[in-house]
């Protein structure tokens, strides 16, 4: 078998499992073993969101550049490892996944290339993407305290770093420190604090436990919400949908919920992304760049901000969604990629600690 048929064999495997079906588009190999592509009006991508407002996004993508969307979905480490196996024949054009430390590893493994767009360097803040141009924030959300309104606000509860407090012993739960969101909570400390400090206040916060870390952020919603402890951090878009949810039991947790935006009096409130980055061998890679600047459009942040509770990435955006009742704030404005060069040490420190 040739090299064209393999790679048509190697395709229609691939994009079997996408929603829309279809011939992905082909490349030839010069005599140098060079790729040549054909485009085809497509765009490939592998994306570890789950959201069923995606699919009015692409869509809408669609409608507007009848450029065909295809998609594969799968967890952000398998997407990963399938494009770097896949090598130079991977039908992949965009990474779409969630969280910095992600990105981090994928600009590891080598699957992503650089993109240089004015389009995308005006709309989104500097801190929320690459500096080489890997990869883009598409949306953000915050990472806040939470607390048992009926209790009351926790005294002294300001920071994150408040939480290592001995006044808070036996308040608190989290989730387990193998959960990226952790981790790059954690990474952003060593950023600003040192590593000594960070270690300090992640051993703190582990004397505080009420329980071991367990569930997920709605598990820590709602275990603060009982009264089984007292203080807990999730993301903001688990919030906004309690928030807005039609279901009375989930209206009387959200009731519930106190919120801390912390570290309003220096550095701001922790953020991180769902991004999207063109990948290193993209068949498509002008369509990838168009989906990838289309995702800053205003129709598409909001789709972000009204269908999933995320933060719009670009300013002056979307003000109706939910996730703006939870309170304004002034958020951190490290460069997130800072969150994946820090991930080994924020590691390191959990293990040393205990936190499992």
């Amino acid at each position: 078998m040739d090299i064209r048929s393999k790679l048509n064999v190697t395709l229609t495997t691939l994009l079997a499992a996408a929603l829309a079906a279809c011939s992905p588009a082909d490349k030839s190999h010069d005599g140098e073993g060079t790729a040549t592509v054909v485009k085809s009006g497509e765009v490939n991508l592998y994306s570890s969101r789950h959201y069923d407002t995606d699919l009015a996004l692409y869509n809408d993508f669609t409608e507007q550049t009848g450029i065909k969307v295809n998609r594969i979905e799968a967890s952000s480490d398998s997407l990963i490892e399938r494009i770097k196996s896949e090598g130079e024949f991977s039908p992949a054009d965009l990474l779409i996944t969630v969280d910095a430390g992600v990105f981090w590893r994928a600009e590891n493994a080598g699957v992503l290339s650089s993109t240089d767009s004015d389009v995308l360097n005006a709309r989104i803040p500097e801190s929320l993407r690459h500096p080489d141009g890997l990869w883009y924030g598409i949306s953000k959300r915050a990472r806040v305290i939470i607390f048992n309104k009926g209790k009351g606000k926790p005294e002294g509860l300001e920071s994150y770093e408040d939480l290592a407090k001995p006044a808070f012993k036996g308040r608190v739960c989290m989730r387990s420190s193998g959960n990226i969101y952790n981790i790059s909570l954690l990474s952003s400390m060593v950023a600003h604090d040192g590593l000594d400090a960070a270690k300090a206040w992640a051993q703190g916060v582990v004397n505080n436990f009420q329980r071991k870390p367990q569930s997920n952020d709605s598990g820590q919603i709602e275990a603060v919400a009982a009264g089984i402890c007292d203080i807990s951090m999730v993301n903001t878009y688990y919030l906004a949908r309690y928030a807005r949810s039609d279901e009375a039991q989930n209206q009387e947790i959200f009731n519930n919920i106190g919120i801390i935006f912390p570290n309003q009096n220096d550095r701001g409130t922790h953020v991180n992304i769902s991004g999207a980055g063109v990948t290193t061998h993209a068949p498509n890679r002008e369509n990838a760049i168009k989906f990838l600047e289309y995702l800053t459009s205003e129709s598409a942040q909001g789709y972000f901000a009204n269908g999933n509770n995320e933060y719009p990435v670009i300013t002056d955006s979307i003000t109706s969604s939910a996730v703006e009742t939870l309170g304004t704030f002034k958020e951190d404005t490290l460069n997130v990629s800072q969150l994946g060069q820090n991930q080994a040490d924020a590691v390191r420190i959990y293990d040393a600690v205990g936190w499992q």
